[in-house]
């Protein structure tokens, strides 16, 4: 059982949710476009939720965001996302409120996790085991990994 399996608690929890008052105080920028700052709407609530997540994939090109939901099987802000669409975005120098979304499929999702492996081998040494990936891509216990997790994409709203 992979280790995030289960959302995370204590000194982990904080550790996870430090970046987000540096968001607030408008100085997100300084984690570049490696943490992506994330304010959505409660499911059952409505209440407004924060998370800070790691971006996986930046298309400066498009411009396109892409994190993956992974903490806890499927994490209450990915739930959240399903249910209502995110209300704001802030990474690097893009603040976009009321964002364009998509969730991505299994294939696509495959194919960004591969790029993130080899595009930040270091941190994939570190993240791919806690979420339950193999060593190498081509082992037959990738594809069901990549089943476990979720992924969002996030662009500009439309004009």
């Amino acid at each position: 059982m992979p280790v995030t399996d289960r959302p995370p608690t204590g000194l982990l929890r904080w550790f996870l949710r430090a970046p987000i008052p540096w968001y607030r105080w408008g100085f997100g920028k300084i984690f570049g476009h490696r943490l992506l700052y994330l304010v959505h709407r409660g499911r059952k609530s409505g209440a407004r939720r924060e998370v800070v997540v790691e971006v996986v994939r930046h298309r400066p090109d498009v411009p396109e965001l892409v994190v993956i939901a992974a903490w806890g099987g499927v994490p209450q802000w990915y739930r959240n996302l399903r249910a209502a669409p995110a209300v704001e975005v802030r990474c690097g120098a893009y603040l976009w409120r009321e964002p364009r979304q998509r969730f991505l499929d299994g294939d696509e999702l495959d194919e960004v996790l591969r790029e993130y492996r080899r595009a930040h081998p270091r941190a994939w040494s570190k993240i791919g085991p806690r979420l339950g990936f193999p060593a190498d891509p081509e082992d037959p216990l990738w594809t069901p990994a990549v089943n476990r997790v979720h992924g969002v994409a996030f662009l500009p709203a439309s004009r």
